[in-house]
């Protein structure tokens, strides 16, 4: 298979977030406004698929909405990178739906994690697209900790430079949207 890179991110570039497992309103508002901050802070502009905040039984959005920012994010020449508000437990549902395709000759940065997984490896496999286990929007909207994060986000997607990958010295165990968080450090100890 030919891998596929897509261009690494610029000042200016911009930046859509879609909703392909939960939806977007289910992160708060403090945790959304605080992760647009910080990545237009960081040079981006951050727009959002038409579907996003939609909300079903399931905390999430049809098939088809989720189908139609999908497709569209990807066929939109102004975005350079795609990501997700969160993880959940129903992307799966969108792979036999998918248009290979518009991924393969529209490649751009696709960033998720979780249940995104099923979207990254299904994307990779059958479109050669190299994409990134990384966070998501709502990650961009934690009060602590988030240096580490910012720090690999930009060594990641900035910049062509290899680096080595540091551990972090502290692991967030609540859930990464939650506040207070519960940390343990590398020796097991909590850190509040």
């Amino acid at each position: 298979m030919q891998k596929i890179f897509p261009e690494k991110l610029n000042k200016g570039d911009e930046i859509r977030i879609i909703a392909p497992s939960q939806s977007n309103s289910t992160i708060s508002k403090e945790i959304a406004d605080l992760g647009k901050k910080r990545l237009e802070e960081m040079g981006y502009k951050v727009s959002f698929g038409k579907y996003v905040n939609e909300f079903d039984e399931f905390g999430s959005s049809s098939i088809e909405s989720r189908i139609s920012d999908l497709h569209d994010a990807f066929e939109d020449k102004n975005v350079k990178c795609i990501m997700t508000p969160r993880g959940g437990f129903n992307s799966n549902q969108l792979l036999k739906y998918i248009n290979w395709d518009i991924i393969k000759n529209n490649p751009k940065i696709f960033c998720g994690y979780s249940d995104i997984t099923a979207l990254n490896n299904a994307i990779f496999t059958k479109t050669g697209l190299v994409n990134y286990s990384g966070p998501h929007y709502s990650t961009f909207g934690q009060k602590k900790y988030y240096e580490y994060t910012l720090e690999y986000f930009k060594k990641c997607l900035e910049t062509n430079d290899s680096f080595d990958i540091i551990p972090s010295q502290v692991f967030p165990c609540d859930s990464y949207f939650d506040e207070p968080m519960t940390l343990i450090t590398e020796a097991g100890n909590e850190v509040f």
